[in-house]
């Protein structure tokens, strides 16, 4: 399954690098380019190059070889917001994330049933 996604990417980045080119060429060669033929043209170029670039980029970021800039300063600050003591809430352990029997990751309220279900009675 992995080849199969990995090769179906392949194909969307050489889609959308040759709309790209399609757009670079029409944008060159053309008489007069502020034409609205030739900016209609381009606009559909660039909208089916980032069409065709989109599931490439949202792979490469579930698997996490895309890095997201300022993510982790956004989880720590939200996790100090969950720990505040004027919302009551605490925040979860951040240890390996909860799963399920197909592997997919529990919701938050199930996570929260189960943190506390862990939690020692006095």
């Amino acid at each position: 399954m992995k080849h199969e996604a990995t090769l179906l990417n392949i194909i969307c980045v050489i889609a959308a690098l040759a709309f790209v080119a399609l757009a670079v060429v029409n944008a060159l060669f053309s008489g007069s380019f502020l034409t609205t033929d030739n900016l209609f043209v381009t606009m559909v170029c660039m909208l089916m190059a980032l069409m065709f670039a989109v599931n490439p980029l949202l792979y490469l970021k579930d698997e996490g070889r895309l890095p997201i800039p300022f993510q982790k300063r956004l989880q720590k600050r939200a996790a100090l917001k969950a720990g505040s003591p004027e919302t009551g809430a605490r925040a979860l352990p951040q240890s390996a994330p909860l799963l399920d029997a197909k592997g997919r990751a529990v919701p938050p309220d199930v996570r929260s049933m189960v943190a506390n279900m862990k939690q020692r009675q006095p």
